[in-house]
């Protein structure tokens, strides 16, 4: 499924939006660096347990169409050690907030992939010989994971916020996995990228239907939607 490439495509993309323009589509690229009002935006992406191809695939990408000039990327090698692996998000989330919250950023936080991100967990878990959850993953895989996605929003008296997505593969398509069962728990809502879709030939493969979001309410609206 193409997640690198969507995931790259919404870096190319990404801005901030003018709302003194009305009707006016976001800025992406360099005018997404500052808007009129002022406000700054970056970008800090962390790939995880990715392969040479993959990480070569990012870099050259933000290169090319000048979107690394905004972003803090972080590339975890498929052969780096595992608990780098373990800690790549967390330093990619205090960059994020040093720059949200020191600099007063409006930071959007990509993490891709989080199933190799769990699957680090697991294999440490198991070394450490801690009794195993569903399907070998630990016990406290929720609460771990938790402590990663609940790293976003904004802080009273401090200008920048932090926007996060984070992006996970489904083993088997499997949405009842623990993984992406455990992430809808906590993100109360996921897009739902479909291979059926993707053979079809379909560009994003996104099912509506499984997609869903239980705070869009008090995202839409006038003034918050186009």
């Amino acid at each position: 499924l193409p997640h690198n490439d969507i995931a790259a495509q919404i870096c190319r993309q990404a801005g901030l939006v003018d709302r003194s323009l009305s009707g006016e589509p976001p800025k992406a690229g360099h005018e997404a660096h500052k808007s009129e009002g002022g406000d700054q935006f970056a970008i800090v992406f962390a790939a995880m347990g990715v392969n040479m191809e993959t990480a070569h695939f990012f870099k050259q990408d933000f290169e090319e169409n000048g979107s690394l000039e905004r972003t803090v990327l972080f590339l975890n090698l498929a052969n780096d050690p595992t608990i780098e692996r373990i800690i790549t998000p967390r330093i990619a989330l205090t960059t994020a907030e040093y720059l949200a919250y020191d600099c007063g950023y409006h930071v959007l936080v990509i993490l891709t992939d989080m199933s190799s991100y769990a699957d680090a967990l697991r294999e440490v878990s198991a070394a450490r010989e801690e009794v195993p959850g569903r399907r070998g993953y630990p016990g406290y895989m929720y609460t771990d994971l938790a402590t990663i996605y609940e790293r976003a929003g904004r802080i009273e008296g401090r200008k920048g916020s932090i926007t996060q997505l984070p992006i996970l593969t489904m083993p088997n398509d499997d949405i009842t996995h623990p993984i992406p069962d455990l992430t809808g728990y906590i993100t109360e809502g996921q897009i739902y990228i479909e291979r059926q879709l993707h053979n079809r030939q379909v560009y994003p493969p996104i099912n509506v239907l499984p997609s869903l979001s239980r705070l869009m309410k008090s995202a839409i609206g006038e003034g918050m939607t186009r």
